[in-house]
This record gives structure tokens, C-alpha cells and sequence, in this order.
């Protein structure tokens, strides 16, 4: 992967709308008498979903056969999961806690039952994936896999022609590879994303096996010990690995399904430069959808908001349904375009593009990488 792009100061290059944008935020925290980060009901939340996960995993160590252990660690995955979507994604991002140093801990803490390394997730998704949302060489989001045929600046394989019928595996394999596999490369300096890791050298090392080894522990060990008699070791692995294969498919689709649904993207950029302004690249590659009912999408952490959350990513997602009205509202005085998609609408939107990614051929492939 290349170096970082210059992204364009959103101020300097879209004075107007940058104004509108943050005149009508000020007015309607000042209206409030709010603030951006999580409030009570937030906390209360992830204490909500840390007991439920805690009350399932409870389960799992008492259970008295392999499918009562199976439903309940599912639980305590699903749970795991929820807890990243509602609060890492916003940790992530500085926008839960006031303190940096407060949210990198939170987000440590959270992901150590799905075993995903925090810090190289906030590199990954926070320095790259949103300033380079769909450009290709920067977002590794999108990065050549060799299984998907993502973008049209891709290499293509014949067996892609089925991708709209297999990706929902792919994105079910995305924490296992990335827990066992992509974070011990970024930790050991074999990928680009090393450098930018806030503990580099031998503190960080240690910090990463600390985590990594609580995660065996407690999705692995404590489980074999307790239960040994109970359910077979193959029998504990096959579970570990088919609960976070269901965890991965329900996030990943929906955090990166959103950006193939919009289905822009842009070429490894030749002057390397952004191809516009940062605010007119979030309305190009990215949704907002609808959920049914409305409270879904309270639980999903405003994902759903998705386009939202990209203009506004230092923001708690409870804010999202206020500023997604605003962004209606700024948008149709700037000519962008702002509608949100049913949820039917956008896994049509979904599947089409991975059909029409599916169908090229290697040197169609290599004409639009050349464009």
C-alpha cells in the first residue's frame, strides 16, 4: 500500500458547505445543550450488552452438552459483537469517551472476547478506510484478495463469477483471518499499517500478546477447562469458529456492503491526490438505509446511518437520526444528492454490483487499471 494521500483541508476546499454544515451542528448542540461524545444512556447501554454477554458466556461454562454450549457461546459472540459495533466503532473514532487515551483502552478491552487487535482496526479503518473510502491501493476495505472482484481495477478470475452467490463466506472468514492472521502481520511490521501503530517496538509487542492471550483464554481456555468431559475439544474449536464466522458475516456486511452498494470507485489516483473535496467523496461512495423497525437501528449503532457517520465520525452514533436530518437539509442547498435506501434496495444494490464486478474479464480488468 502507498504512503498516505494529501486529503484536502474540508474547510479550505469547501468553504460553503463546510459552514452550512457546521453552523447547523453548533446550533443544534447549543439548542441541546449538548456535547458529541456518549451520554449516560450510551454508558448505559454497553453496560446492557456487557451483562448479556457476560450472562451467555456464564451459561457456557455451566452448560451440560455441546448444543446448549453452542447457543449460549453464540450468545456471548453475538453480544461481543454488539458491544463492538455500539462502542469500539465509536471509540475508535475518539468519539465515546472525551479522553483518546480512555477510548483506545475501551476499544482494547471490548475486542479481546472476538480476539480483533484494537489498535491495528483503528489504523485500518479510522486513517485509511474513511479519508479513502473506495479508492483503490489505500482502502483496505477494498484491498485485492484474490476471492473477490471488489472493483473494476481488480484482477479478475473466472470462479468470480459467482461471487454474488458466495461473498456472504468471504465476509464470514474476515475476524478469523484478521485475528489470526492480518494483526499479527501489522504487529510484526509486515504490512504498511505497522508505522502507524500507536506502541511500536517492544511495548507494543507485549501489549498485542497480552490481549491476544487473554482472548485464548477466554474464548478458548476457560471453556476447555471447565467443560473437559462435557464437550470434546474439536467439538469447543468447531463452535469458536463457526460463532465467529456468524459474528463477521452480520458486521462486515453491513459496514462494507454500504460502500459496494454505492458502487463508485476510483483508481490508485496518479498526482496522489484525493479525487475531490472529502465531503463530496463521502456523498459518492456512501448510504444511508432504512431500518424496520426504526429502534434496529439504535442497536446497530447507527450503521445503518452509514453515510452519516462518514461526515461526521467524531460524533456518538446517537446523534446520527438529528444530523442526518441536517445533512438532508444542507445537502439540497448545495445540489448533493441525499436519500436513504430501503435495506431491500441496498442488498439489491449489493449483490448487482458483485454481478457486474463478476462478469469482467482480466484485460477489461487491466484497461480500467490503466484508465
Amino acid at each position: 500500500m502507498p504512503r498516505n494521500l494529501p486529503t484536502d483541508d474540508v474547510e479550505r476546499h469547501d468553504p460553503a458547505l463546510h459552514k452550512a454544515f457546521r453552523t447547523a451542528c453548533q446550533r443544534y448542540l447549543a439548542t441541546r445543550r449538548d456535547h458529541r461524545f456518549a451520554n449516560p444512556g450510551m454508558w448505559l447501554k454497553l453496560v446492557f450488552l456487557a451483562l448479556c454477554g457476560a450472562v451467555c458466556y456464564s451459561l457456557c461454562l455451566t452448560s451440560s452438552g455441546l448444543f446448549a454450549f453452542a447457543l449460549c457461546y453464540v450468545g456471548f459472540l453475538f453480544f461481543a459483537m454488539m458491544l463492538v459495533v455500539n462502542v469500539l466503532h465509536d471509540a475508535s473514532h475518539n468519539a465515546f469517551c472525551r479522553s483518546a487515551r480512555a477510548n483506545a483502552w475501551l476499544g482494547r478491552i471490548i475486542s479481546v472476547p472476538l480476539g480483533l487487535d484494537a489498535d491495528s482496526w483503528q489504523v485500518r479503518h479510522v486513517q485509511f478506510h474513511h479519508p479513502y473510502t473506495n479508492i483503490q491501493g489505500y482502502d483496505p476495505d477494498i484491498d485485492e484478495n484474490g476471492v473477490l472482484c471488489q472493483t473494476p481495477f481488480q484482477r479478475w478470475k473466472p470462479v468470480m463469477r459467482y461471487q454474488h452467490l458466495y461473498w456472504p463466506l468471504v465476509t464470514a472468514l474476515t475476524f478469523p483471518w484478521y485475528a489470526w492472521y492480518m494483526d499479527w502481520r501489522d504487529r510484526l511490521g509486515e504490512t504498511a499499517f505497522t508505522r502507524h501503530l500507536p506502541h511500536p517496538g517492544a511495548k507494543g509487542v507485549m501489549l498485542f500478546l497480552l490481549l491476544k492471550g487473554a482472548h485464548f483464554l477466554l474464548a478458548l481456555g476457560l471453556p476447555a477447562l471447565t467443560l473437559a468431559g462435557t464437550v470434546s475439544l474439536p467439538g469447543l474449536l468447531a463452535v469458536y469458529l463457526a460463532s465467529q464466522m456468524l459474528v463477521s458475516a452480520l458486521f462486515v456486511s453491513l459496514l462494507i456492503g454500504t460502500h459496494w452498494a454505492k458502487g463508485h470507485f476510483y483508481p490508485t489516483p496518479e498526482k496522489k491526490a484525493v479525487p475531490h473535496s472529502p465531503y463530496h467523496h463521502a456523498f459518492a461512495t456512501t448510504f444511508d438505509w432504512e431500518t424496520r423497525p426504526r429502534l434496529l437501528g439504535y442497536w446497530l449503532g447507527g450503521l445503518n446511518l452509514h453515510l452519516t457517520h462518514h461526515l461526521f465520525p467524531a460524533w456518538s452514533h446517537r446523534h446520527f437520526a438529528a444530523l442526518s436530518v441536517i445533512i438532508d437539509e444542507v445537502a439540497s442547498q448545495h445540489s448533493l444528492e441525499y436519500r436513504r435506501v430501503s435495506v431491500g434496495d441496498l442488498l439489491r444494490l449489493q449483490r448487482g454490483h458483485l454481478k457486474r464486478m463478476g462478469k469482467g474479464t482480466e484485460s477489461t480488468a487491466t484497461d480500467e487499471r490503466q484508465r
